[in-house]
């Protein structure tokens, strides 16, 4: 490997460290909140399920983000580093003003943004970029429409125990949850900054003809992003937290299982979704569940918009390194 590819696998593996520490707390906002687990506690708990999620979760996302949003025959170094320099300083901006955004789809924007600068629309994978912004809209209703059905569920069989028994129940389940949504995070979020390494050593004929993802670049990656949820994103855990909605350890279960049920399901097609849409989607649900007005529909509304911007936001970041790059490297 030359000094620059392996400067651009050390970037790319930065980026993953910063996906883990933008969205830990996706992974740990609602244990937090509800004083299940303590910050510290929640993050080790949290970054252990992201790194346990390389057993069981094939590579589906990554083959989708390596081939599936630019074309691969256009890749070159400089559209790796603009890609994920437009990703990281658009996760470092969101992260300071506490906005819970999706570090996938600054990742995507960042492709994008690239690939567009070398060589024009011509260069974009549409079908998959299609599906990737359809699910922006979509993720975060499934979980809100699983949240809320979990909490209807479970509003329904504990109908007749005293608040304290189903407080002292869900306290454990919340552990339960937070493992599964947390295995959900890593298999889904990892594979996008696979996905990405694997078409930069792909480009650079170092895998051959055939692309796939060796399992170094595998291990490199669920790793970087279990060290970064350790680190945590602390601004973004209030908001998540309290700010959407009130949390209870019901209502914390009934968030995470509805998330992790669609990260689940997610990761076997390989699409890539937002698991910030998908949390963010299921606490409102389950907010909406006990009364419209427990859902802080002003913040969400902040949220929505970080959301929309981040593919046009990361794109342009991107384009400006893309072409620094590309006129002095």
């Amino acid at each position: 490997m030359t000094t620059y590819i392996l400067f651009l696998v050390f970037l790319a593996l930065l980026f993953d460290f910063l996906n883990g520490f933008h969205d830990s707390a996706n992974s740990i906002a609602t244990i937090v909140s509800t004083r299940v687990l303590t910050p510290q506690k929640a993050v080790l708990w949290a970054a252990f399920f992201n790194m346990a999620a390389f057993f069981f979760f094939s590579h589906h996302v990554a083959e989708t983000m390596g081939k599936g949003i630019i074309d691969i025959a256009i890749v070159d170094n400089h559209i790796i580093f603009g890609t994920l320099m437009g990703a990281c300083i658009w996760n470092i901006i969101t992260w300071y003003f506490g906005l819970p955004t999706s570090s996938s789809h600054a990742l995507i924007g960042g492709l994008v943004g690239a690939g567009l600068v070398k060589a024009g629309p011509t260069a974009l994978v549409w079908s998959g970029i299609g599906k990737t912004v359809a699910f922006i809209f979509i993720s975060p209703v499934v979980g809100l429409i699983l949240g809320l059905g979990f909490g209807v569920a479970v509003y329904w069989i504990f109908q007749k125990k005293s608040p304290l028994q189903v407080d002292h129940l869900f306290r454990k389940g919340q552990l339960l949850s937070a493992a599964l949504y947390s295995l959900g995070h890593g298999g889904n979020d990892a594979q996008k900054t696979m996905g990405i390494i694997a078409s930069l050593l792909f480009s650079a004929g170092l895998l051959g003809e055939k692309f796939y993802i060796p399992v170094w670049v595998g291990l490199a990656c669920y790793a970087a992003i279990a060290i970064g949820t350790a680190f945590g994103g602390w601004r973004i855990v209030k908001t998540m937290g309290q700010k959407v909605a009130k949390l209870r350890p019901m209502d914390g279960f009934c968030a995470e299982s509805g998330a992790a049920a669609t990260l689940f399901v997610s990761s076997s097609l390989g699409i890539p979704v937002s698991t910030t849409h998908t949390i963010t989607g299921a606490i409102m649900g389950v907010g909406a569940l006990r009364r419209l007005s427990a859902v802080k529909w002003g913040v969400a509304g902040t949220i929505m918009w970080a959301w929309i911007l981040t593919i046009p936001c990361s794109a342009f970041i991107a384009s400006l390194c893309y072409a620094v790059a590309a006129r002095f490297f």
